[in-house]
């Protein structure tokens, strides 16, 4: 499902919906996390978020569409149909129809111009192809594709991969490291073969509007996007937040973060810099209004003001 956007300066902004629902339990996904914490902030957290009664972590999967100077760009891509992913059986083979929401949201595939992938997890990347004629080829035939170099070499299957080298603890890891390969196989490796992929580091400018950067922890290579224009800001920070008790918290990393003492040295910091100059939030997976302004609170932060997009 798509939503109304928003629009701040010259930049248009929809949300496309891939999937939205539960996701094990909120402990589970964000194990720093207290009992306490969630059930004092019960009124906000629930039910968009959180649902009390079985303590069911919510969110959504989706895409952000952003319209700049004349193309139209992707933000992060979901799962994708049809793939292998034995590191969350919950997603293997999913059949959504995201592309025809995207066309619901006035994008044909061949109108995007730029996809960026804020990291290689599965539920970013996968719609960056899809299956015709026997193989997988890019699903947008006229996008570059943007991604972070650190992330395509830590998961490059040709190179050391995840666990440098080294032979996986027990059976989790091993199915996790099996799908970080298929996830690279299906969703990356066929857009470099098509010479779209562009590997950046660093930083990378998209138009002056949007400036990608490094953003590390939740996975070596993660980046955050950010937006200037006029006198509107706003970040767009993949997985820094996978909920909005971690606003609260900024030391609490979700179960998926690859290094944990970085990843919350980073969501620190990008809380810190949107409080000052009032960038709007946009995390890839949250439900209800989607992104929030923040403001100081204590040792964290808290949510100044919800934005602008549509409850969903």
């Amino acid at each position: 499902m798509s939503a109304p956007g928003i629009v701040l300066g010259d930049v248009e902004i929809t949300r496309v919906i891939e999937w939205s629902g539960p996701v094990r339990t909120a402990r589970f996904i964000i194990p720093d996390s207290d009992e306490e914490t969630w059930r004092r902030n019960e009124d906000w957290l629930a039910p968009d978020f959180w649902t009390p009664a079985d303590d069911a972590y919510r969110c959504h999967v989706q895409t952000w569409v952003l319209r700049s100077e004349g193309r139209t760009i992707l933000v992060d891509t979901g799962i994708g149909n049809g793939r292998d992913r034995p590191q969350v059986p919950q997603f293997a083979h999913l059949h959504t129809d995201f592309l025809a929401r995207l066309r619901e949201a006035g994008v044909a595939p061949e109108d995007v111009g730029v996809v960026v992938n804020t990291h290689i997890h599965y539920d970013h990347v996968g719609w960056n192809t899809e299956w015709r004629d026997g193989e997988w080829v890019p699903a947008f035939p006229h996008a570059t594709y943007l991604l972070p170099r650190v992330d395509h070499r830590y998961f490059d299957p040709a190179g050391p991969g995840p666990g440098g080298g080294r032979a996986p603890r027990d059976d989790h890891e091993r199915v996790r490291w099996e799908g970080s390969r298929l996830v690279f196989e299906d969703s990356v490796a066929p857009v470099e073969r098509a010479g779209q992929l562009v590997l950046w580091e660093g930083s990378h400018r998209i138009d002056g509007n949007l400036l990608l950067e490094a953003a590390p922890g939740h996975t070596p290579g993660s980046s955050a996007l950010t937006l200037r224009s006029g006198t509107d800001r706003a970040v767009f920070v993949g997985d820094m937040l996978h909920s909005p008790v971690q606003v609260l918290e900024p030391e609490w990393n979700s179960c998926f973060c690859d290094d944990l003492r970085q990843a919350a040295k980073t969501r620190r910091a990008y809380l810190a810099r949107a409080a000052e100059r009032g960038e709007l939030v946009v995390p890839a997976h949250w439900p209800g209004h989607g992104a929030a302004e923040v403001r100081p609170a204590g040792d964290g932060f808290a949510i100044r003001e919800w934005g602008a997009f549509p409850r969903t």
